[in-house]
């Protein structure tokens, strides 16, 4: 586990554990780790860059999917299905995370260059600003000093997760949106660029939009906000930028805090490090800046409200369980039984149920106060009648299955 720091053009790194249980050695800001969803803020740089140069219009839908059979692995083989597949709603609507957008938009890289994606990144934004230990290929990453992912076995102890990534090796179809890694040097040096003025790779005015929001975000821990790349957060009354990214035992987050100067950079090998890496960000913001984020506080129990939203909501990948005991109400996530056995891989557990409470307001609020993913906030969603439709868990829409619909 890595964490560093930029504060006022000063860095700081602190280093702790091991890259591996079966074969040890130190962690140090030239390990390289599985950035994950933190790749979609390189994906969007490097679109933007094409955008300035009058090659790309900034006008697409976004989906869900997940690529069981895998095909060649390739972004055309990932994003050809696309068009056969349902909308989450119209344009424009509503924001739903997800991964297919990304991975179109890498596509359109593709195309727009005439160069594989990762080539046009590295072509693009990494080699012009020295990012010489952020890579996607296995054979770029076995090369250099690497933390392995650790996940829990049925004994309940902590081993190698395999693939490293949350994808086989040579399997690119997933790069734009989750492929990339990287140290907490580079990391760093990719939050200084997004602090200053563009080095030359993008506008001064270009870089500084992606700041701003180009789709609102309700009820979510992400933020209220979504701009190309990134999520736009409140802490204590500061305005700051993020991504996040989980892959198989590993999870990563970046936060920027663009008008005191700052950034935190923290990765973690193991199941338990989204709830470390939380807590490293928050302990920064209030070491370096004094920025103190503090949990809303869910209101008590009711039977009524609870069994409203009780039942099964479902996205093309998982399945998440809502149910009351009548003491409390509970979330558990699952990913489907006929993924797990599609793909050849390691997947990272189900999230056991976790207590959950609403919180203030309309009443469609709600916050996990339990388990993994303690913390995490999102909404219910309704239809035209009143009726519980969909949930939203991690910015994405899962759509309700079964339970009380009247």
């Amino acid at each position: 586990m890595v964490q560093a720091s930029l504060n006022g053009g000063r860095t700081s790194f602190v280093n702790h554990g091991i890259t591996s249980l079966d074969h040890p050695r130190p962690v140090d800001e030239h390990t390289v780790f599985h950035l994950a969803s933190i790749s979609k803020t390189f994906t969007a740089t490097v679109l933007l860059r094409l955008v300035e140069e009058g090659k790309v219009e900034l006008d697409a839908p976004g989906w869900n999917l997940v690529d069981p059979e895998g095909e060649d692995g390739s972004l055309a083989a990932f994003v050809a299905p696309l068009d056969r597949l349902p909308l989450v709603s119209e344009p424009g609507a509503r924001a739903s995370y997800g991964q297919a957008g990304y991975n179109l938009a890498g596509r359109i890289v593709e195309n727009v260059t005439g160069l594989a994606f990762e080539q046009a990144v590295a072509a693009t934004v990494l080699e012009p600003l020295g990012l010489t230990d952020t890579v996607f290929d296995a054979d770029d990453i076995m090369v250099r000093p690497f933390a392995t992912g650790h996940v829990h076995g049925e004994d309940g102890r902590p081993r190698a997760a395999r693939p490293w990534k949350a994808f086989r090796a040579g399997t690119r179809g997933n790069n734009p949106g989750g492929g990339v890694a990287s140290t907490t040097a580079d990391v760093l040096a990719w939050a200084r660029f997004h602090l200053g003025d563009g080095d030359g790779v993008l506008r001064t005015d270009t870089l500084h939009a992606m700041r701003e929001e180009t789709a609102p975000l309700r009820g979510s821990t992400l933020g209220d906000g979504f701009g190309p790349g990134w999520f736009r957060r409140p802490v204590d009354g500061v305005r700051t930028i993020g991504h996040g990214g989980s892959g198989n035992g590993q999870y990563a987050e970046l936060h920027l805090a663009p008008e005191r100067d700052f950034a935190v950079v923290a990765l973690a090998n193991s199941e338990e490090g989204y709830l470390f890496n939380q807590a490293v960000v928050r302990a920064a913001f209030e070491h370096f800046l004094g920025l103190v984020e503090k949990d809303p506080e869910p209101v008590p129990y009711d039977e009524s409200r609870a069994r409203e939203v009780a039942g099964r909501y479902e996205i093309d990948a998982m399945n998440l369980d809502i149910a009351t005991d009548e003491v409390r109400l509970t979330l558990a996530v699952e990913i489907k039984p006929e993924i797990r056995q599609a793909l050849d891989a390691d997947m990272p557990p189900d999230i056991a149920p976790a207590a959950m409470g609403f919180l203030p307001g309309d009443g469609d609020e709600y916050t996990l106060t339990g388990g993994t993913l303690a913390g995490r906030r999102g909404f219910f969603t309704r239809d035209t009648a009143g009726r519980v439709t969909g949930v939203d868990l991690g910015g994405r829409l899962f759509s309700r299955t079964t339970g009380r619909t009247s």
